[in-house]
């Protein structure tokens, strides 16, 4: 079973994702910050992340940044899940080594289920 990490500091997005994804035959691990995020890559492995830039703590980007730097985690895919959907973000996003970048009102929950499927194919 594939394990994802979800990166979100909205709670009710959080747990949406979480039911979706064990829904959809994956192990879901949740952080509700950057830092979080960054530790539990480090402990849990996930074979992909969900990753919000707007946290508190640290900022998707930074958090992207600091996975991308680190041989351990460097080749975790990550899809950026964000709000923030201007050219400038998308392009910063697959600079520091997202493998996609999903606006998430553009985007429906099992549309996202799909796309981690294909990513990790």
């Amino acid at each position: 079973m594939a394990k994802i990490l979800v990166a979100e500091d909205d709670k009710f997005l959080l747990a949406a994702y979480a039911a979706k994804l064990k829904t959809s035959g994956f192990d879901a691990v949740l952080a509700s910050d950057g830092e979080e995020a960054v530790n539990k890559t480090k402990t849990e492995k996930p074979d992909l992340i969900l990753l919000d830039l707007v946290m508190p703590k640290k900022d998707g980007f930074d958090v992207l940044y600091d996975l991308k730097n680190n041989p351990e985690t460097k080749n975790i895919p990550v899809i950026i899940l964000s709000n923030l959907g201007q050219e400038e973000d998308i392009a910063k996003g697959k600079k520091l080594g997202a493998v996609d970048y999903l606006v998430k009102s553009n985007i429906a929950i099992k549309d996202v289920v799909s796309k981690i499927k294909e990513i990790l194919a």
